[in-house]
């Protein structure tokens, strides 16, 4: 596979070291080292896909230039569009062209979010009550300095995107009522820490965001009818500590099962291979989970805007 990198940012940086010699070059309209300046320059023999690392903006015009050709699209989250009319639009174009459109939540790859997965799926918990999530980064200066980052509902869509996927990676179906427990813009114009509550079926969900944490930080926690789950940190931020703690009746020392890990990020590497291998299977485009994030975060991005006064 020959795959372009659409925008050399972080993440554009990273999925172009990740691709190595699959990759054919970078299109980017301002970086220094692009190849191209717009996708339409690039000659379409020779690329079969494309990793979209631009800002959201930018992308649904860049999606409908490649699915429309027939590329496969690795696209950063979230796929923010206007309307979810725009999403139906994207989806029914990959499927009549036979291409594969991936929206990259590389969290998924991350070893402790499998096991946490797994262990939800396998019923040793019973019935879940409860689950808590924290993301910190300390990027609040970072995304007020750039042009386009500190806008809109800024660590909602940003940061909440991943928790939102993730719970429902863990957990299936969980609704879409979610509110604002409370969001703030401490140092940025856009809000830097939001809480949000979902509550109205099991699990209740408590997700927090933050772009004020100073140490990089994730932990979880999980509670449910035979024992509870949790998990400290990252991967990337390591080391990273999965622990389950198996309920004692009717109160007791719980005996606890735990797995800790000191390595580098794989997330990037097995998200990569995971889109190669849609690619190979043929897989069709499903942007079902897309949509419903696009309604959940419409109505809290909204929602956070309106309380922030943020533009």
């Amino acid at each position: 596979m020959k795959i372009v990198v659409i925008g050399h940012g972080v993440q554009g940086r990273k999925r172009l070291r990740i691709a190595d010699t699959d990759a054919v070059g970078i299109v980017d309209p301002v970086a220094a080292g692009a190849n191209w300046r717009d996708i339409a320059e690039v000659p379409l023999d020779l690329y079969d896909a494309a990793a979209v690392c631009t800002p959201d903006a930018a992308k649904p015009k860049i999606l409908r230039y490649l699915l429309g050709h027939g590329k496969h699209v690795m696209v950063e989250k979230p796929l923010q569009v206007a309307d979810a009319g725009e999403l139906r639009e994207l989806e029914a174009l990959a499927q009549a062209n036979g291409a594969v459109c991936y929206t990259a939540y590389n969290h998924r790859f991350e070893p402790h979010f499998v096991r946490m997965r797994d262990l939800v799926q396998s019923g040793r918990l019973g019935k879940i009550y409860r689950c808590r999530m924290f993301y910190g980064n300390g990027t609040a200066r970072l995304v007020r300095d750039s042009a386009w980052r500190d806008t809109g509902a800024g660590v909602v869509p940003d940061l909440g995107s991943h928790l939102l996927d993730t719970a429902r990676f863990w957990f299936g179906d969980i609704g879409e009522a979610f509110r604002l427990a409370s969001v703030d813009c401490f140092e940025n114009r856009a809000p830097d820490h939001a809480v949000i509550i979902g509550g109205a079926q099991l699990p209740a969900l408590e997700l927090e965001m933050t772009l004020l944490s100073w140490r990089n930080h994730f932990t979880c926690d999980v509670f449910a009818e035979h024992g509870s789950a949790h998990i400290e940190s990252l991967c990337k931020w390591g080391p990273a500590t999965f622990t389950v703690r198996r309920r004692v009746l009717p109160s007791g020392t719980p005996p606890t099962e735990s797995v800790t890990l000191t390595e580098a990020d794989p997330t990037w590497v097995l998200e990569y291979e995971h889109f190669k291998g849609l690619i190979a299977s043929r897989a069709r485009t499903d942007l079902s989970g897309d949509l419903w994030l696009h309604r959940v975060l419409d109505g809290l991005s909204a929602e956070a805007q309106a309380r922030t006064g943020a533009r």
